[in-house]
């Protein structure tokens, strides 16, 4: 399985989006601030991933939810949740 996720900064309330063959362990290297993308912008919180059986499948999405359309996707997809106080 590969996972495409979505983390966001609790610093500057951006998304960061990425994809992993191992969740858990990407996610924890994240938020112990060993991934240069993200190290100065921690902490940071899993909002959302899905999981894809193949890896090009999971390269797609990512790119897709990087785009435009994709940024608007997932707020959308998460509006609930944004809107909770953290």
């Amino acid at each position: 399985m590969y996972y495409v996720y979505v983390l966001l900064s609790l610093k500057d309330d951006k998304f960061y989006t990425g994809f992993t063959s191992d969740l858990k362990k990407r996610v924890s290297r994240h938020k112990e601030g060993k991934v240069t993308a993200t190290k100065y912008r921690l902490p940071l919180k899993l909002v959302y991933y899905e999981a894809c059986l193949e890896r090009r499948d999971a390269i797609k999405r990512e790119i897709y939810l990087k785009s435009a359309w994709g940024k608007r996707y997932i707020k959308r997809r998460i509006a609930g949740y944004l809107k909770e106080p953290q």
